[in-house]
């Protein structure tokens, strides 16, 4: 417990340099830019991780970690609305192309890069990661949850199923905004209904939730407020120092911008997913990051035409361009084979390697396959995900509505032992000993 107020003193003295460099609007050199403010990012979403766990002593069960997602992906968040609203400026000035003539990359596309990265990192390293975790810790086990758990899955099959339509579309348009914050909306509301729990909180998270009500409310915003400042801060010079070191190195922005940027606002998140799991609170890692895809396949993606629009003073919508079709196609197959693999609450060693190969295949490709031929090799791959994810279904199809009726329909009340797995005092322990003892190979 000593340990825990300092390992939240280095997160926030990790900011610091990000923060001294942006207020005194020192140029920094391109690569060094980048790598300040995206350790400044880095530390403050661990300290905006530690404030929503500790902020589950306050709130609902269910509510608490649909919370604790949300504001793990903030810095996701902030770095695609950059990207965001550079596109916005750019279609003001250039049109529908947003990019001037000649320009190897458009500043559309490089919003919808940073997105569809983030979301494939999540599902391709994130659950394969817990999973892998869960099989060394538990001697060859995978993870199995609970009948609650099928509530952010049945929205986020909702959310997929939808966002399979946006490849066939040239915008995305404010329609998609509302549809997909509407889903939000629907799913906070019903995990909203879940009865409040005693979270099992560690580290600095655990420090701050042991705090009397007053001090412990207070410090809460306070880090909520601080981490939150230094994002907002940070999110633009990172875009543009990670954009400027690629083109000075000849490395594509691109591929920066769909893999590295997500990378660092995506890691707290994954470290944090990862310590759940090796401590054994496996069900909870995995379950925190089911719900953080749902996050940023409903609000992330149904957010960014709002900011489009403002930037660029039109409602013409987010232009999509063929070689987005693809990426955003691939995106929504793999969420759907992910979502099929979990239909039975189960995620086995087998399933976890089978996406983690999927996710490892397409850089494998994308490094043997010509470039003119880059996008029938995303459309190949996606239709091996769909014909995965269709076979995976029919085989779990007994499976299948109960998942749905239990996501959307069943009283919290009625879901089971499983609401009260997530604590270690007394009894409630014995509960979720009794579940773990229930983890399929």
């Amino acid at each position: 417990m000593r340990r825990a107020p300092i390992s939240g003193l280095l997160a926030l003295a990790v900011t610091v340099p990000g923060v001294v460099v942006a207020l005194a609007g020192v140029d920094a050199p391109a690569a060094a830019a980048a790598l300040v403010f995206g350790a400044a990012i880095v530390g403050a979403a661990f300290v905006l991780a530690w404030a929503a766990e500790a902020a589950q002593v306050d709130v609902s069960a269910g509510l608490a970690v649909a919370l604790l997602a949300l504001i793990a992906v903030l810095p996701e968040y902030s770095v695609d609305f950059v990207f965001t609203w550079r596109g916005g400026e750019a279609a003001a000035r250039y049109g529908a192309a947003c990019a001037p003539p000649g320009a190897e990359t458009s500043a559309c596309s490089l919003a919808l890069a940073n997105m569809t990265g983030a979301n494939r990192i999540l599902v391709g390293v994130g659950w394969v990661l817990v999973v892998l975790i869960a099989w060394r810790r538990s001697k060859g086990r995978g993870i199995r949850l609970g009948r609650a758990d099928a509530v952010p899955l049945a929205f986020l099959a909702i959310a997929s199923l939808y966002c399979l339509l946006l490849p066939f579309r040239r915008t995305l348009t404010l329609w998609d905004t509302a549809v997909l914050v509407a889903v939000f909306v629907a799913y906070s509301w019903r995990v909203s209904r879940a009865p409040a729990g005693e979270p099992d909180l560690i580290g600095p998270s655990a420090w701050v939730g042991g705090l009397a009500k007053t001090p412990r409310r207070a410090t809460v915003i306070a880090l909520f407020a601080v981490s939150a400042g230094v994002i907002l801060l940070c999110a633009e010079p990172f875009a543009e120092g990670l954009v400027e070191t690629g083109a000075q190195l000849g490395v594509s922005q691109f591929l920066l911008v769909q893999w590295v940027a997500p990378l660092a606002s995506e890691a707290p998140e994954l470290l944090v997913a990862g310590l759940y799991a090796w401590r054994l609170h496996t069900t909870e890692a995995l379950g925190a990051l089911v719900s953080s895809k749902v996050n940023q396949w409903t609000l992330l993606v149904g957010t960014v035409p709002i900011v489009f629009a403002a930037s660029s003073g039109g409602w013409s919508g987010l232009p999509i361009e063929p070689a987005q079709r693809d990426e955003l196609l691939l995106t929504a197959a793999q969420s759907l084979l992910a979502i099929a693999l979990l239909v039975g609450l189960t995620l086995s060693l087998r399933a976890a390697l089978l996406l983690a190969g999927l996710f490892v295949l397409q850089f494998a490709l994308g490094a043997a396959v010509p470039a003119a031929w880059h996008e029938r090799e995303l459309l190949g791959l996606s239709l091996l995900y769909l014909a995965l994810a269709a076979l995976t279904l029919v085989r779990k199809r007994a499976h299948l509505l109960p998942m749905l009726r239990d996501g959307l329909l069943t009283r919290y009340e009625e879901l089971g032992e499983d609401l009260h797995c997530t604590t270690t005092g007394g009894g409630r322990l014995r509960l979720r000993t009794r579940r773990w003892a229930r983890i399929h190979a």
